[in-house]
């Protein structure tokens, strides 16, 4: 079923059905916010729903992440049980993918490009990051137009769901007015508490081994941020010069996320999990690049170049699915609780 709905969303936006993003993307979060038991995470996120229960507000704003923390405290004021936790964080994730949507000149086609790895990944399994990567979708658009308290803002709330977020705050001096030496610098400065926070989680290595569905830490994420490293060596070689004539109100944004997509490729030899992490992020970015060739390529090639990327995570969801036994335990079968929980299953 998951290749079909990417079948099927990809035949849409071949047929040019822009007026279908919005039901598009409500059915998507529905896919996603209204799950049962699906989900590499979904088992471990009940566990802290359970044991965070009765915490008290003291308590949960001494924890790492405390905007995550509120959120679980809520829903537990409110009496909802755990599943409700995936509402709220597939709802705040799509809310910051539509707002950049809202700015692509394909909305549809940068939605559906996003749901072989992205959402199927995060909002439907990791769901704190799911929730950083939707307000950092928000702060990329305030980057975009150079708000930098509002791009500042988006990212320490994202950082406040996951400490990895915090990465991003390095591109605060480059928010506003021209690129310097000195605002570089001190961009590099930034960059290291951010690292220091991604590096220093304890559970950090459980965590990356349920959100890619893979035994095989380093292998898997050496191939996923090689994939952003030639998303990246792609716009800069082929589409930096004409992105910057055609789209310059964003050509900000994509030079730099293209240089950052690049340099997220050698982390691997470092730390798998730094890696990993960060090029979740990234994502997002690469839709955009990927999403935008028929508005930059020119000449017979056209076509083929701009169907490839569609094809090719066709192809990595395709292999996924039929190769990884984490997928076949943590997301078939899908089951849904929108019409109520099934039989015999008690959720507190």
């Amino acid at each position: 079923m998951y290749l079909a709905a990417y079948g099927g969303l990809s035949f849409i936006r071949a047929l040019g059905g822009q007026r279908l993003y919005f039901p598009v993307l409500v059915l998507l979060f529905i896919f996603s916010a209204f799950r049962f038991e699906v989900g590499c995470d979904w088992t471990g996120y009940y566990r802290q729903y359970q044991l965070r229960q009765g915490l008290g507000w003291e308590g949960v704003l001494e924890q790492r992440e405390p905007l995550w923390w509120i959120i679980v405290q809520l829903t537990h004021m409110a009496d909802l049980p755990y599943p409700w936790l995936n509402v709220w964080s597939s709802a705040l994730f799509f809310s910051g993918v539509h707002v950049l949507a809202r700015r692509q000149p394909d909305p549809l086609g940068f939605i559906v490009l996003l749901y072989p790895v992205l959402i199927l990944n995060m909002p439907m399994s990791g769901i704190r990051q799911a929730v950083a990567i939707g307000l950092i979708c928000l702060a990329f658009v305030s980057f975009i137009d150079r708000r930098l308290f509002a791009f500042v803002l988006w990212t320490v709330a994202a950082a406040g769901f996951h400490a990895s977020a915090i990465v991003f705050i390095l591109l605060a001096p480059l928010a506003w007015g021209g690129y310097t030496k000195g605002k570089l610098a001190l961009a590099v400065l930034l960059a290291l508490p951010g690292t220091w926070l991604l590096a220093s989680g304890g559970d950090a290595e459980i965590a990356l081994s349920r959100y890619v569905g893979t035994g095989i830490d380093a292998f898997g994420a050496a191939y996923r941020t090689g994939v952003i490293f030639l998303s990246g060596l792609f716009f800069m070689i082929w589409l930096r010069r004409p992105w910057s004539v055609i789209f310059p109100q964003d050509y900000r944004l994509a030079s730099l996320g293209a240089l950052m997509m690049m340099a997220v490729f050698p982390l691997v030899a470092v730390s798998s999990v730094i890696a990993d992490r960060l090029g979740y992020y990234f994502l997002p970015l690469q839709a955009i690049i990927f999403a935008r060739i028929p508005y930059l390529w020119r000449g017979t090639s056209a076509q083929i170049v701009s169907v490839a990327p569609y094809v090719g995570l066709g192809v990595v969801l395709l292999v996924w699915t039929i190769t990884s036994r984490h997928f076949q335990l943590c997301y078939l079968p899908y089951k849904t609780w929108l019409f109520g929980f099934p039989e015999a299953v008690k959720i507190i």
